[in-house]
């Protein structure tokens, strides 16, 4: 019985989440208004079935979709098509390959197939400006634009989308999706509610989030800086200023970090849980890195249940979150 009813809530959430997508004019449909519960409750659906490794799994592909695995994406338009995306995401150590089979558009007509190094939703980014390595002009790879010069589009992070627009019913396109195993992971988003992970900066200059789109309690169990090694456990508003090096703890109902409000900031090395219960949308761990230091954080995270969120709404405890 609990199989039947996570399959029809899932269903549900689909036919929600397809009626929500507004028929907007812009090139790069940076404006959805995709409702964002809607779209990761994908995430807790069966997409990660195993598939042998012999076959290539196949489907077609929906104008508005979550795709979670490898392999080929077919989508064939039944009438014009003018706000479609699709999301694709992988796991935290891994990177996205999208690959153009074959491609039966009207690019003088005014279609298009665009792949965008990470998601867009509401005209938020992710990563944000300030955390991706490209400026934003060079995430967009356009297919009209590129042609037979550039087949295949590589995401920097664990996700990637692809947005397009089809005039002419029968007009189609044809996609393969590989995840590749990236040695050095910056900006997540996890899958999941509930997990661990261990964030390190090998002495480059950059800065990495890793985004957990639920209200979550989260645990920072190991922080190190490389300069603030051996001081004692820490927690200092504005330390940023100082360092160059630091973690921040961030909130908000939006992905886009640049956006979101700093919960706390970390600049002083610590070992042992450090507990903080965040009852917002997006809760982000973002780590600053000067480049001069190996940098590491580790935490673990859950979901808070219905109770612990009204707790923290009655207490008032970050109710940014509940008012943004």
């Amino acid at each position: 019985m609990r199989v039947m009813e996570r399959t029809f809530r899932e269903q549900l959430f689909f036919l929600v989440l397809c009626l929500s997508v507004l028929k907007g004019d812009s090139r790069y449909i940076e404006n959805n208004e995709i409702p964002k519960d809607d779209l990761y409750s994908f995430l807790n659906s069966e997409l990660k079935r195993e598939i042998p490794e012999e076959l290539m799994y196949r489907r077609p592909l929906r104008c508005l979709d979550m795709v979670a695995v490898e392999g080929q994406f077919t989508f064939t338009a039944e009438r014009p098509q003018l706000s479609c995306a699709a999301f694709f995401m992988a796991e935290p150590n891994e990177v996205i390959s999208v690959y153009y089979d074959s491609v039966d558009i009207d690019c003088r007509g005014g279609d298009f197939i665009t792949v965008f190094d990470g998601w867009v939703m509401k005209g938020e980014k992710f990563p944000s400006s300030q955390d991706h390595p490209l400026p934003a002009y060079e995430r967009y790879v356009d297919y009209c634009d590129s042609g037979s010069l550039r087949r295949s589009v590589r995401s920097s992070q664990n996700v990637a989308m692809v947005f397009f627009r089809i005039h002419k019913a029968g007009s189609s396109f044809t996609l393969t999706v590989r995840k590749l195993i990236n040695p050095f992971p910056c900006n997540i988003i996890s899958q999941s509610p509930e997990g661990s992970y261990t964030m390190v900066i090998p002495q480059q200059h950059r800065n990495c989030s890793f985004s957990i789109i639920y209200p979550v309690e989260i645990d920072i169990s190991e922080f190190s800086l490389g300069h603030y090694n051996n001081f004692p456990k820490r927690s200092l508003p504005g330390c940023a200023a100082e360092s160059g090096d630091f973690v921040q703890l961030l909130g908000g109902n939006g992905i886009d970090t640049s956006k979101l409000l700093p919960i706390t900031d970390l600049c002083i090395s610590f070992s042992g849980p450090t507990h903080m219960k965040v009852g917002c949308d997006n809760t982000v761990v973002r780590m600053v890195s000067s480049g001069k230091f190996v940098n590491r954080v580790s935490f673990s995270y859950r979901l808070l249940d219905r109770q612990e969120l009204q707790d923290i709404k009655l207490n008032n405890v970050e109710d940014f979150c509940f008012n943004n």
